[in-house]
C-alpha cells in the first residue's frame, strides 16, 4: 500500500485498511482525483490478501458531502459546455458503487458527520454503518433539481423500505443518526468521541472470521437479491460445499469441540 494519495489517507493494521476521505476544508467532498483514488486503493485491498476488512470514513466533521459542485461550476457559468450527467456517472460514480459492493471482503461505513448526496450513497453501499449521535444522512439531490444516484434508489428501499426511501428521497431532508438507525439505515450509533474506538472494534472482529465465508456470505446475499427461491437454494448449496472445503470450516469445528478460541487464516 505504497501508493501516494492527494485527497484521502489509506492505513493498515491488524488485518483493517482504513480509507479516510481527506477533504476537511469541503466537507470531503467528492472529486474526480477523489473518485480515482478511492478506486484505486480499493483494487488495491481486493488484491492483498492481508487486507480482511475495509472502512471507510472522513477527515474532519463530515462523512463526505457529496459531488464537489465547485469542481463543475464551470459548467453552469459558460465557461466550460453543460455537464453530461450520465457520463459523469459511469466515469466517476458507478465503479466506486460496484468496488464497494462487489468487494469480497467486508466493508464499514464510519460516518463521523453528515454524509449527503452520493456520500450517503457511498455509506449505504458499504456492508455496515456505524455513526456518531451527531452523524446523519441526507439525500440532498432533490434541492438541486436532481434524482439520488450511486445506487440510492436500490439501497434504501433494500434497507429501509418503499415509504422511508420516497420520504428521504422527494423531500430532502436531514436524518440524524439515532433515527437511521431506528429506520434501519445506520447498524450501530455511539458516542461521537466513541466512534473510532467502536469502529476499529467491529472491524478487528470481522478481520478475525474466517475471510473465505464472508466472501461466499456477501456473493450469496446478493443473489438473493434476483434469484427465485430454487434458484438461491440452489446458489447457497454451491457457496456452503465451498465454504465446508476450508480450512477455516475445520479449525471453526475442532475450536468448537476443544472448547477453545478458533484461528482463522483464510485458507
Amino acid at each position: 500500500m505504497a501508493d501516494t494519495y492527494q485527497t484521502i489517507l489509506v492505513g493498515a493494521a491488524d488485518g483493517v485498511l482504513t480509507i479516510t476521505l481527506n477533504r476537511p476544508d469541503a466537507m470531503n467532498a467528492y472529486s474526480a482525483a477523489m473518485s480515482s483514488e478511492v478506486q484505486a486503493a480499493l483494487k488495491n485491498a481486493a488484491r492483498d490478501a492481508a487486507v480482511r476488512c475495509v472502512v471507510i470514513t472522513g477527515a474532519g466533521r463530515a462523512f463526505c458531502a457529496g459531488q464537489d459542485l465547485a469542481e463543475i461550476k464551470g459548467s453552469y457559468t459558460g465557461e466550460k459546455p453543460p455537464l453530461d450527467f450520465g457520463a459523469h456517472l459511469r466515469k466517476h460514480y458507478t465503479p466506486l458503487v460496484k468496488a464497494i459492493r462487489t468487494l469480497e471482503k467486508p466493508t464499514i461505513a464510519s460516518i463521523n458527520g453528515v454524509a449527503a448526496g452520493a456520500g450517503a450513497s457511498f455509506a449505504l453501499a458499504c456492508d455496515l454503518r456505524i455513526a456518531g449521535k451527531s452523524a446523519s444522512l441526507m439525500m440532498a439531490f432533490v434541492n438541486i433539481g436532481l434524482i439520488p444516484d450511486s445506487a440510492a434508489t436500490l439501497t434504501l428501499i433494500q434497507h429501509a423500505g418503499y415509504g422511508r426511501a420516497a420520504e428521504l428521497c422527494l423531500l430532502g431532508e436531514k436524518l440524524p443518526a439515532e433515527e437511521a438507525h431506528r429506520w434501519g439505515l445506520i447498524n450501530r450509533v455511539v458516542e461521537d468521541a466513541e466512534l473510532p474506538a467502536a469502529t476499529a472494534a467491529l472491524a478487528a472482529k470481522l478481520a478475525a472470521l474466517p475471510s473465505r465465508a464472508l466472501a461466499l456470505t456477501k456473493r450469496t446475499l446478493a443473489s438473493a437479491l434476483r434469484n427465485t427461491l430454487d434458484e438461491q437454494l440452489e446458489y447457497e448449496a454451491f457457496a456452503q460445499a465451498t465454504a465446508g472445503a476450508t480450512k477455516d470450516h475445520v479449525e471453526g469445528v475442532r475450536a468448537f469441540l476443544e472448547k477453545r478460541k478458533p484461528t482463522f487464516t483464510g485458507a
